[in-house]
C-alpha cells in the first residue's frame, strides 16, 4: 500500500471564550450575566480551553493481493477412451507440476467436460489456479508454454482483490486522514503557543474509490494486450476520505515555583 501526496488540510482556530455580542445582548436584556459567561481574569483566560476545527484528507492505494490463473485442456477422438487418455495425461501432467512447484491443493480447482460432438467425443478439463506470489504465477506461466504443446491453452491471468483487504484500506484512508488533521492541528497551536487537547468531534465527510488510474489512457486496449505489471496497476483500487475534527485547545499552563 503507498500513501500519496495530501493537499493542506483547512484548519479554524476558535480561542475566545466569550464574545462581545454575548455581552450586548445580555446588556439589552437586563438579566445579570451567568457566571460562565462573565468575562474571565487574566489567570482563567490563559488556561480557558477553546477549539480548532480541521478538516484533513488523505489518499490510500492498493495492488491486487490474488491472481487467477486457468489452463485448459481438450481433446476430440472418435473413441471415448482415446479422448479421456489424452486429456487425463496433460491433466496429470499439470496437477504434479504445480505440486512440485508448492502450490497448496486448496489453491487448486480441477473441473472435466466430457460430450458427444457429432461422431466423435470431445473431453475438455480446466484447471484453476489461484496465487498469492505473483512472479510464481508468471514461472509457472513460461514453464507451460515451453513444455506443453499447443492444445493447451493458458488464458491471461485475472488480478483481483480480496473482499477483507478492500474493507482494510478503506479504514486506512480514514485512519490517516485523521492523523493529517490532527498533525495540522497541533503545528497551528504550536504557532499560537497553545496547547491541544482531545478531540471533541471527528465526523468523515466524504469518502471516494476507484480502480486503475485517473488519467489511464490505456484503459480502452484489450486486456489480452496489456503486460502483466499493466493488468496489476488497472486492478490497483485506490480510496480517498476528508474528514473534519474538533480539537480541544488548551492555554498553556504556567510551571509552579518551588520555594
Amino acid at each position: 500500500m503507498s500513501l500519496q501526496p495530501v493537499p493542506p488540510s483547512r484548519v479554524f482556530l476558535e480561542l475566545a471564550p466569550w464574545t462581545d455580542r454575548g455581552r450586548e445582548n445580555d446588556a439589552v436584556s437586563g438579566e445579570a450575566l451567568p457566571s460562565l459567561r462573565r468575562p474571565l481574569s487574566p489567570a482563567q483566560a490563559q488556561t480557558a480551553p477553546g477549539q480548532v476545527h480541521v478538516r484533513g484528507t488523505a489518499e490510500v492505494s492498493a495492488r491486487p493481493d490474488r491472481a487467477l490463473l486457468a489452463v485448459r485442456v481438450s481433446s476430440t477422438k472418435e473413441a471415448a477412451a482415446e479422448a479421456k487418455k489424452s486429456v487425463c495425461r496433460r491433466l496429470d501432467y499439470i496437477t504434479q507440476s504445480l505440486q512440485q512447484q508448492g502450490l497448496q491443493s486448496e489453491n487448486v480447482t480441477v473441473t472435466k467436460d466430457f460430450r458427444r460432438v457429432k461422431n466423435a467425443y470431445h473431453m475438455e478439463a480446466e484447471v484453476c489456479v489461484t496465487f498469492t506470489e505473483f512472479g510464481k504465477m508468471q514461472n509457472i506461466c513460461n514453464f507451460f508454454v515451453e513444455k506443453l504443446d499447443s492444445s493447451v491453452v493458458i488464458s491471461p491471468p485475472q488480478f483481483y482483490h480480496t473482499p477483507g483487504s478492500v474493507e482494510n484500506l478503506r479504514r486506512q484512508a480514514c485512519l490517516v486522514a485523521v492523523e493529517n488533521a490532527r498533525r495540522k492541528a497541533q503545528e497551528v497551536c504550536n504557532l499560537v503557543g497553545q496547547t491541544l487537547g482531545k478531540p471533541l468531534l471527528i465526523k468523515e465527510e466524504e469518502t471516494k474509490e476507484w480502480e486503475g488510474q485517473v488519467d489511464d489512457h490505456q484503459s480502452p486496449r484489450l486486456s489480452s494486450s496489456l503486460t502483466v505489471q499493466q493488468k496489476i496497476t488497472s486492478a490497483t483500487i485506490h480510496a480517498a476520505s476528508k474528514v473534519f475534527i474538533t480539537f480541544e485547545v488548551k492555554g498553556k499552563e504556567k510551571r509552579k515555583k518551588h520555594i
